[in-house]
């Protein structure tokens, strides 16, 4: 038996005036994922739990099975495990994004313009990365380049507890009411922006009518988590397909191959031919049981307010992913599951996360249920399955 897990971050939405009243689910054109709902299994699901805040850390720990209460210390020590940087006990991380802030003089009076200045390519932010290493870097703090935006913040002996603020949160908000509570955080996002005001990659980049980074924005730290592996607790021996540190960090921390795409970005641009191949190939050439695909272009829409842009990238998920995973294990003549979801709604309304249950569909090849459903927010919810305890789900899927 083989298991697909498509995530598609972020799908999940509400009614939007711009598709006519629908959502991005029920306006696209997703036959593979109609099909699963029709002749599978389509349940509600909480996968973030109450008291914790609805991100895709908290969310893909629990789609994974990992109970976010017992194994969540943040964010950024997840990315940091993808990136490379193994933590030590005395070090916290933190994410360090490059995001584009208004023009004013006084930092407090600038407003969040771009928390991806643009969707920043990887090859323009790591020169970035490296000019703040060298102006602030040293001693108990270092930088470490990621994946296009998003970046590593490392700080020995830092304090224990910080009030910081996810960027894509006040996407157009002025951040005076927003800026971090640690007087040393705050300096070293106002010293960033004066090394990176007259950067050759940013020069360019407002030649060419891009947005610019012009600060650092630091947030989500923790400390160095430790997961279980993922196949002594399944049974089955798994990989990660993402473009994003986050899902490949848990990959890595839970024993999981992670696989990396070339031309794999994290947007509506990204490589969905070769993800789909990696995915395949993980389950029918090297021997993985379980493929866990992780897709963010629908979250990337729904921050940037872009509702016909994440009705596409559903299509696209449908067509280019699932469509091509299924095509190769029918071919094969191999059994098969797929469990289809997001971590948690991004709606487009308000650019950002949100923690309301989200529609979950597992198909087993050859199941004909003719349950009349389709793969949307409201065909869940009247089903009246809810799941509420969300890292729970894997198990329930694997023995579907």
């Amino acid at each position: 038996m083989k298991y697909v897990i498509i995530l598609a971050d972020g799908c999940a939405d509400r009614p939007l005036e711009a598709l006519g009243g629908k959502t991005p689910l029920e306006a696209a054109n997703i036959p593979n994922m109609d099909h699963f709902a029709e002749n599978g299994s389509l349940y509600f699901v909480k996968t973030v739990p109450d008291g914790l805040k609805p991100g895709s850390d908290v969310a893909n720990l629990s789609v994974m099975g990992y109970d976010p209460h017992l194994y969540y210390t943040g964010r950024s020590p997840l990315e940091a495990a993808s990136i490379g940087v193994e933590l030590k006990d005395n070090q916290t991380a933190f994410r360090a994004n490059t995001v584009t802030l208004s023009g004013e003089e006084n930092y407090a009076d600038k407003t969040m313009l771009d928390y991806s200045a643009g969707e920043i390519t990887t090859a323009e932010s790591t020169e970035l990365l490296k000019a703040v290493e060298a102006g602030l870097g040293g001693g108990d703090i270092h930088f470490y380049p990621g994946v296009s935006y998003r970046h590593l913040f490392v700080w020995d002996d830092a304090p224990d507890s910080f009030k910081l603020t996810p960027p894509h949160d006040i996407s157009d908000r002025k951040i005076a009411d927003y800026l971090p509570d640690n007087p040393r955080i705050l300096e070293l996002m106002k010293a960033s922006e004066k090394i990176l005001a007259n950067h050759p990659v940013n020069k360019k980049r407002v030649a060419e009518g891009k947005n610019p980074a012009t600060s650092l924005w630091i947030w989500g730290e923790g400390k160095r988590p430790a997961l279980s592996k993922f196949e002594d607790l399944y049974g089955v021996k798994g990989a990660v397909v993402s473009a994003v540190d986050l899902i490949k960090g848990i990959g890595i921390l839970a024993g999981m191959k992670s696989i990396d795409v070339e031309g794999a970005t994290g947007n509506i641009h990204t490589n969905f031919d070769g993800k789909a191949k990696a995915a395949a190939d993980a389950l029918l050439k090297d021997g993985c049981d379980l493929v866990y695909v992780h897709l963010e272009a629908p979250d990337e829409c729904g921050h940037q307010g872009d509702a016909e842009g994440k009705a596409r990238s559903l299509e696209l998920i449908d067509e280019k992913v699932i469509g091509y995973i299924k095509a190769r294990l029918d071919e094969s003549g191999e059994d098969y599951k797929f469990m289809v979801l997001p971590d948690h709604p991004t709606p487009v309304s308000i650019k950002t996360h949100s923690g309301e249950s989200i529609p979950c569909v597992m198909y087993k090849k050859g199941e004909g249920r003719a349950t009349g459903n389709v793969y949307t927010e409201a065909c869940a919810e009247k089903n009246g399955a809810v799941r509420t305890v969300g890292h729970e789900l894997m198990k329930e899927f694997l023995e579907y």
